[in-house]
């Protein structure tokens, strides 16, 4: 029902749709404070699983 659901386009679409709604200068900001969490998000599973191992 949902095979091929995410096309190329569709990404297109969603990013023009993101510019036009927060602007060109507010997206390389979410983009960094997005990556800031990934990293802390990653750093804290890595220590939960060395917390873990005995």
């Amino acid at each position: 029902m949902l095979r091929n659901a995410v096309q190329p386009w569709h990404l297109l679409v969603v990013l023009v749709v993101c510019l036009l709604v927060f602007g060109s200068k507010k997206l390389p900001d979410m983009a960094r404070s997005l990556g800031r969490s990934m990293r802390i998000l990653k750093s804290e599973a890595r220590a939960l699983r060395s917390d873990d191992t005995p």
